[in-house]
């Protein structure tokens, strides 16, 4: 199938079809899919920003705030958390292929911003779930958990 053909709902599909087939395949800690996911709304999040600007537009907050999140917790962490030792265990090629990922995957099926920015808020949501829900440094490396109707 040419790729002009493939709706863009379907390529938003392709998109987040390769995360999740990756993110399992690496048995992904959910810090570095974080990490990954939040570079790249930033990116697409000022890029979008500037065409709205040039086109004296504005963004809906759907593109340019984070997702609330299904739940609240009100518990407070009480584990310290070493920025420094987490960064040093982070697996930077891993951290590198999903990047290599998602870039290639939008780049290639020409997935618009918009789309794109759709996908990675919605795996910005699940992980963000997941990390408020952590009570301990470690439960940042435990694989990010997929639910079946994602």
């Amino acid at each position: 199938m040419v790729s002009s053909d493939i709706t863009s709902n379907e390529k938003m599909l392709i998109l987040h079809q390769n995360i999740v087939n990756l993110v399992k395949q690496l048995s992904m800690p959910l810090v570095e899919v974080s990490l990954v996911i939040a570079k790249f709304i930033n990116i697409l999040s000022e890029k979008l920003k500037q065409v709205a600007l040039e086109n004296n537009e504005k963004l809906p907050e759907l593109f340019t705030v984070p997702w609330p999140l299904d739940f609240y917790e009100s518990n407070e962490s009480e584990s310290k958390l070493n920025l420094d030792k987490v960064i040093d265990v982070l697996d930077n090629d891993r951290i590198d292929i999903l990047d290599t990922l998602i870039r290639t995957s939008i780049n290639l099926e020409e997935i618009p911003l918009s789309d794109s920015l759709l996908v990675l808020r919605s795996w910005e949501k699940l992980v963000r779930t997941q990390l408020a829900k952590s009570t301990s440094p470690g439960q940042l490396f435990s694989t990010v958990e997929i639910p079946d109707d994602f």
